[in-house]
This record gives structure tokens, sequence and C-alpha cells, in this order.
């Protein structure tokens, strides 16, 4: 009974969320649509012409606005195991991230390009265990970071959900060992209450280089 009643609740909360208003008023597939909205009008992170990946996209929140930005020129490939409605402007790949096979076929639909922004929005499905749910999104983000860093140009830009918890600050290590610069993000639209974050992680470091002595990597 208590988990219906904390599930009924939810649902109340959702749908009087401004945010879930805002997004169904302008056509946006998600709210998670004005975290990508607004964390991009602070940082600059998308420009038209630009090839993007969305990991975990579905329902398509972050593809729909990626699209947008980049226009007609750009090109957006969107990745996740639930399927996703089409999108204008993206194509969509669906599977396991971790799937050799999935890999293969997103290489195949960049044909090529550079990858300019790895985009995870990336959550496991709640089990309602605290440790086991963390330790999944912990996980997931492992899977965005090697990704990433596999596919993005030398000035590419890797944004990334990580929630606070068991194994956040050594992932926040793991990603300024790969990146010139990081810092973190909490968009207006991100619940309050929510432990999630965004890391910010701009110009993958190859092997053998090192950080500008100028451009010390950092959390804000």
């Amino acid at each position: 009974m208590a988990r219906t009643r904390t599930s009924k609740a939810w649902m109340r909360e959702h749908v009087n969320d401004p945010w879930v208003q805002k997004a169904k008023a302008e056509g946006l597939r998600s709210r998670a649509a004005f975290k990508l909205q607004q964390i991009d009008a602070r940082d600059h992170l998308l420009k038209p012409g630009m090839t993007v990946v969305d990991l975990g996209s579905t329902p398509g929140g972050w593809a729909q606005v990626a699209a947008r930005q980049v226009g007609s020129a750009g090109h957006v490939v969107a990745v996740d195991l639930l399927d996703m409605e089409p999108l204008p402007g993206v194509r969509f790949v669906r599977g396991d991230l971790g799937d050799a096979v999935t890999l293969a076929v997103v290489e195949a639909a960049l044909a090529g390009r550079r990858v300019g922004l790895v985009l995870s929005d990336m959550a496991p499905n709640v089990s309602g265990i605290a440790m086991a749910d963390q330790a999944r999104s912990v996980g997931l983000a492992e899977l965005a970071l090697e990704f990433a860093l596999q596919l993005l140009s030398p000035d590419g830009v890797f944004l990334v959900k990580v929630f606070h918890g068991a194994g956040f600050d050594e992932y926040v290590r793991e990603v300024r060992r790969h990146f010139a610069q990081v810092v973190s993000r909490k968009p207006e639209a991100s619940r309050g209450r929510s432990a999630e974050t965004y890391l910010l992680a701009r110009r993958p470091i190859r092997a053998g280089a090192s950080p500008s002595p100028g451009n010390v990597s950092s959390v804000e």
C-alpha cells in the first residue's frame, strides 16, 4: 500500500510540475529538455553543423534540443535500450551501450564524422535499493565516459549526469584524468532534492598528453 501511495504522490507532483507543463506547451518530449537548454545557454555547447551523440536518449528530450540547435547541417545520433519515437534530424540506435554490436551500429551511423559533443542523461531503473541503484548509475556513467573517450574530437565536449553517493568522487577524479577542464552544473530544471549533477568536461587528453598548466581541471 505504501508503494501505491508513493507512486500516486509522484504522479501528482509530476503532472503539476511547471517544467512538465512548460515542456508540453512547447512541444518538447520531456522536462529534461530544459536541463540541456539551460546548460547550453551558459556553456554554449551546441553549434550549427555539429555532430552530437545522445546516450540514454529516450523519450528524446535532449536529442530534440540538440537537433534543433545543430540544424540541417548537423548530425544527431541517439542511443537507448528503450525504443524512441522518431525525431526530425535524429538517427536513433536501439541497443545496449555495453554491447559491441550497438557500438558498431553507432559508428556506422556516424559515418566517420568527428563527434563534437557526447551527451549522457542515462539513469538506471530504480530498484529501491540505494546502494545497488547508485552502483548501476556509476556503471552507466563509466560506460558513457569510455564511449566519449573513443569518439570525441580533440576539442570535443562530454556532458554526463552523475548522482552523488558512493563512487561519485572516484568518478569525478577519473573524468579529470581524461579531460583538460571539468566543471559541474546543476540546472534550474533539475529538482532541488535530486542527487543528480552534471559534469561538463572539455578537450579529451590523449595518451601521453597532459593538461595545459594554464587550464587545470576543476569542479565548480
